[in-house]
């Protein structure tokens, strides 16, 4: 009896083992190049969607010059994009217009677009700074607030060139940086007073045309001024400890940057501070070109916003008119003082690089140097009596005295 052979089904096993195989193999690689077609497919579809975006949303077309822009410090700090949306306002509401549609999807965003664009442009005037913004996945509508329009901007408008004119015939334009900068500042303080309650107070028409304005009006006035005259001033905001807001700027002169605070140079606004009688002609000038280690004793800037540093003394106004003092020398302070009254002089200021001399000058100044220049006054001039009052500043490490000639 023949026995019967058993079938082999081990390679019939092997061959459908390797087709399984090649199927999964076949499968991991369609599916890799599906995968790798996705960022592309996603791709055409987003520029799809943005391209019906643009086509159905009725952005305006920007006419406006990049080199009309481009200057500007905080429109330096903005990405393209944010900086697409910048010139979108900006042309918006020099149109004035109801609605401006942007490419910005998020009213923080646009908040702080626009903030940015208003601390650049002082001659934006007529913005309330207040919007009414509702936002799409794409794009925003942006409804600004004015304080005028139509025949009021435009007379406003020409009030503010009129001021401007009549304050630029003082100073010409070939005068030196620091020249321009110093007039305007005295400029400003002069002819404006400080009050809260002045209407306008966040813009230039307040400082300009009323001649009554809060920190926001005579810092815009300053940029405003010292722009036409070309020289470059950034806004800057920030904070003073126990008070509030501020606001003050930050001038380029000779390719240096300093600090400078229009409202701390008025005298009604340091006689609040210090809260002594002093005459309303006199000017601080301790907030003229200074540099941040002065300015941020009582400053605060904004810590989002990077600002140049301030650190050259060579401006300083009282170094160059020989008031500041390294060390304390009580003779040729006092020989500087009787230099002050024989030169019939308002105030004489001792500035001391710290608070450490300061201290040490303090007491020795006020109660025997102040004295005894009063006498030598009284000598001088044959007066029976001498008027004179002082300020301390220890956050500028200054003292100053204030002659009376009658």
């Amino acid at each position: 009896m023949r026995r019967k052979k058993k079938k082999r089904i081990f390679p019939l096993i092997c061959m459908l083992f390797l087709c399984v195989l090649l199927c999964i193999a076949g499968t991991v690689t369609a599916a890799k190049l599906y995968l790798q077609k996705l960022p592309e497919a996603a791709k055409i579809t987003q520029e799809v969607v943005d391209q019906i975006v643009e086509n159905t949303v009725p952005f305006a077309e920007i006419t406006i010059d990049e080199t009309e822009v481009a200057g500007g410090y905080y429109y330096q700090l903005l990405s393209d994009g944010q900086q697409l949306v910048y010139k979108e306002i900006l042309q918006g509401i020099r149109n004035q217009a109801e609605s401006i549609y942007i490419h910005c999807a998020t009213a923080n965003e646009f908040g702080r677009i626009y903030e940015y664009l208003l601390y650049d442009r002082p001659e934006v005037f007529w913005c309330t700074g207040k919007t009414q913004i509702t936002s799409y996945s794409d794009y925003s509508e942006v409804r600004p607030g004015y304080i005028c329009q139509g025949e009021e901007l435009v007379r406003r408008s020409a009030e503010i060139d009129a001021a401007a004119n009549a304050c630029l015939a003082g100073i010409s334009l070939e005068a030196p940086e620091y020249d321009k900068i110093k007039y305007v500042f005295e400029y400003l303080v002069n002819t404006v007073d400080y009050n809260m309650d002045a209407p306008d107070n966040q813009n230039i028409y307040s400082a300009l045309v009323n001649k009554a304005s809060v920190c926001a009006g005579y810092s815009r006035a300053a940029q405003y001024l010292l722009q036409r005259l070309g020289i470059e001033c950034i806004y800057v905001v920030g904070t003073i400890p126990e008070q509030g807001p501020h606001a003050w700027n930050i001038v380029k002169c000779n390719g240096q940057y300093y600090q400078m605070d229009v409202t701390f140079g008025d005298p009604v606004f340091f006689q609040g501070e210090s809260g002594v009688n002093i005459p309303l002609d006199s000017i601080n000038y301790g907030y003229l070109c200074c540099t941040d280690t002065d300015m941020y004793r009582s400053h605060t800037p904004d810590p989002e916003v990077y600002y140049p540093e301030c650190v050259s003394m060579d401006l300083n106004y009282y170094v160059l008119n020989g008031m500041y003092y390294d060390v304390y020398d009580r003779d040729l302070i006092l020989q500087n003082m009787n230099q002050s009254v024989y030169a019939m002089q308002s105030a004489f200021t001792c500035k001391f690089p710290d608070e450490g001399l300061y201290q040490q000058a303090h007491d020795d100044v006020i109660q025997q140097l102040i004295p005894q220049a009063a006498q030598n006054l009284a000598v001088y001039y044959g007066l029976e009596t001498v008027w004179y009052t002082y300020v301390e500043d220890p956050k500028m490490a200054a003292i100053t005295v204030y002659w009376g000639y009658q």
